[in-house]
């Protein structure tokens, strides 16, 4: 085991009332993202008119009050938040996505079993720093390596999390990303083919197939400079247009990447099947829901759209 972590003081101090609350799409960077920077944070997408939601939701509240603090639960009704539903992507109700220091990192769509949801909400406890043998710092110090990196260290560490726990969701997405730092795109997606049922429904494997998508183009992508004089010498050429801004996004040129592709979007959104609004569709999903880029990126092309 990586060695016992001992529940925080303010997990401990918490009261129901504090545990679970309602939210809106004005508070969620309070309730949810901010909050998260120190406990796991569940939201929980329903409705009042949603048959599985009445079911789901007051077993998620059970859940979260045996946890006692290590975990909390933002409830919102996706009627009155719609265009927070359209940033994340909420496409059926219910969904759940669980937040932990800023991100998302789990998730699942549709009623599952008591004993599903229990795994749930203990797997986000230890990452909040419950009696979890030490996996939530190991996580940590392997996303540390990763952002450092040193990509095999953290590799060899999120490989060892999941010896232990095997659905981690973190630790197994955290093994996708690492392999595509070294530049082992076909490891990566078998990994992601062969994610165990919970962690196929996550949002972070979501992102990550996006992740792998995108760095299939990026290998394949011309130089930026060779792509920049020949839109230079035809303005209005989809082609290169669309190419520069895969060329771009390979070489972490993120923001310019999305303009370009909103460009040629306004220019042509019917070209090559929509292929511009399908790349951006992807980029957004490669980075965090919450990405400054994402949320402009996302009202820009929505704007287009609706002109």
């Amino acid at each position: 085991m990586f060695g016992t972590a001992q529940p925080t003081p303010a997990a401990n101090a918490a009261t129901p009332a504090d545990l679970i609350k309602d939210g809106s799409e004005a508070s969620f960077m309070q309730d949810v993202i901010d909050q998260s920077m120190t406990v796991p944070v569940i939201v929980d997408f329903w409705a009042p008119w949603c048959g599985p939601c009445k079911t789901l939701g007051p077993a998620l509240e059970a859940a979260v009050k045996g946890a006692k603090g290590a975990v909390k639960m933002v409830k919102i009704d996706v009627d009155k938040a719609q265009g927070l539903a359209g940033q994340l992507r909420i496409q059926s109700i219910p969904t759940v996505y669980a937040f932990w220091q800023g991100k998302p990192v789990d998730g699942f769509q549709g009623s599952i079993p008591g004993s599903e949801i229990k795994k749930f909400v203990d797997t986000l406890s230890a990452m909040g720093g419950g009696a979890d043998g030490g996996l939530a710092e190991a996580l940590q110090a392997a996303e540390e390596m990763l952002a450092e990196g040193a990509a095999a260290d953290a590799a060899e560490t999120f490989a060892a999390i999941l010896a232990e726990e095997p659905e981690n969701a973190s630790a197994y997405v955290g093994l996708i990303r690492a392999y595509l730092a070294i530049d082992d795109i076909d490891k990566a997606e078998a990994l992601a083919d062969a994610a165990p049922a919970k962690i196929a429904k996550s949002p972070e494997l979501a992102s990550a197939r996006a992740q792998i998508e995108l760095a299939r183009q990026a290998a394949n992508a011309g130089p930026v400079q060779d792509l920049r004089a020949a839109l230079a010498r035809e303005p209005a050429n989809r082609q290169v247009m669309f190419d520069l801004a895969t060329a771009l996004h390979a070489e972490d040129q993120v923001a310019e990447a999305i303009d370009q592709l909103l460009d040629l979007f306004k220019l042509d959104r019917d070209w090559n099947e929509g292929a511009a609004k399908a790349q951006l569709l992807t980029l957004f999903g490669a980075l965090k829901p919450q990405d400054p880029l994402v949320l402009a990126g996302r009202r820009r092309l929505s704007s287009m759209i609706f002109v």
